[in-house]
């Protein structure tokens, strides 16, 4: 009898899954794919479309046309709750999508800090799709005037954003910006100190303010306050406050882990309900906790992919391996990078030629299914 798949996003995690929907409806199975757009960025180079490095085009994939050129179904929206006990998706339309097996790649959102009033340009890093707004705003702020832009936030989001915001004032604007990053406690705190001191140098030398051991209140339509009441000038801000698995696993009380991610086992599966898989940033590997890098996500995919048919069709599952260490490499703009590999680290145009590289072969590879 046949039995309904759904997959709620198409992210990295679903890449395999995606791309070989066509085996699954094959063997009978229905599949519906719920996306909040009909293209999914690719993260990786969210900063460099940002500064232009990129066309849109070239860091995304066609979801809605791979389902529905392989015989499934696309709906274009968000998913609400989950109900296990009924097994289905309730959209935020009230629609609801029956399912046999759901896997979720439900992403993740940027917490925002208090926010007083209308404020016009204030960007979160994810969802990548609004960095083309984000792109469009800023070059139209560069040829007004030299204003002020201001990245909330210490890690590597920052880091990237603060580099090709730089990067895109000086191959599109007459004015340069005023680039500062509100670090926090300590900027890019995860990463060694060598690593620290080459993104901060980099950025440093381009005039980029770095302010560490300040958090960041609230934002208005002009300004950013600070814990200690210092107000900064801002006509332009950024959001890169680390990310939040999507709320839709603890708004439907499933087991989640203390990030609100969705528990799974060694198997990507629900701690508690066996017919709902996941992967990505959306998920709490209770195993072992996972850092928020795509690398995962790439990983999970066959895994996904495997586990996804033995539900269907009754086999074993397959258990996921995290592996080991991974390679980083920071876009900082400019053409140069920051690349570390355990022991291994390296800045400059090299490190960005290899980022570049890996990137353009991942995208060439799953476009390849459009």
């Amino acid at each position: 009898m046949q039995k309904q798949l759904v997959l709620i996003g198409g992210g990295h995690a679903h890449m395999a899954t995606l791309a070989n929907l066509d085996t699954i409806i094959n063997k009978g199975h229905g599949v519906t794919v719920i996306g909040p757009s009909e293209f999914h960025y690719y993260s990786g180079m969210g900063p460099g479309m940002l500064s232009g490095t990129y066309r849109p085009e070239e860091i995304r994939f066609a979801t809605r046309h791979v389902v529905e050129k392989q015989g499934g179904i696309y709906l274009n929206g968000k998913a609400a709750t989950i109900d296990p006990d009924r097994k289905v998706v309730v959209l935020e339309n009230g629609r609801t999508v029956p399912y046999d097996v759901l896997s979720c790649n439900a992403g993740s959102h940027v917490p925002k800090p208090a926010i007083k009033g209308e404020v016009a340009d204030l960007y979160p890093v994810k969802p990548i799709g609004r960095l083309m707004e984000a792109k469009s705003r800023l070059v139209d702020h560069f040829n007004r005037h030299a204003p002020d832009v201001v990245i909330v936030g210490g890690g590597p989001s920052s880091a990237e954003v603060a580099g090709n915001v730089w990067q895109l004032a000086t191959t599109t604007g007459r004015h340069m910006p005023r680039i500062t990053v509100c670090a926090g406690s300590v900027f890019m705190s995860r990463f060694p100190a060598s690593i620290r001191r080459r993104i901060a140098g980099t950025l440093g030398r381009r005039g980029v303010t770095i302010r560490e051991g300040v958090y960041v209140k609230s934002v208005s339509r002009d300004a950013v306050t600070l814990d200690d009441g210092e107000a900064l000038p801002a006509d332009f801000i950024f959001l890169a406050l680390g990310v939040k698995p999507s709320a839709i696993f603890a708004e439907s009380h499933i087991p989640t882990g203390p990030d609100g991610g969705l528990r799974v086992n060694r198997f990507l599966q629900s701690t508690q309900h066996p017919d709902i898989f996941g992967g990505g940033d959306c998920i709490f590997f209770q195993d072992r906790p996972l850092d928020k890098v795509g690398v995962y996500a790439v990983r999970q995919n066959p895994v996904l992919l495997h586990n996804i048919l033995a539900q269907l069709d009754g086999g074993g599952l397959m258990p996921f391996d995290p592996g080991g260490g991974y390679l980083l490499i920071f876009n900082l703009g400019g053409g140069v990078g920051v690349l570390k590999k355990g022991w291994l680290e390296f800045g400059g145009r090299p490190a960005f030629v290899i980022k570049d590289y890996i990137d353009r072969k991942f995208m060439k590879a799953f476009q390849s299914i459009e």
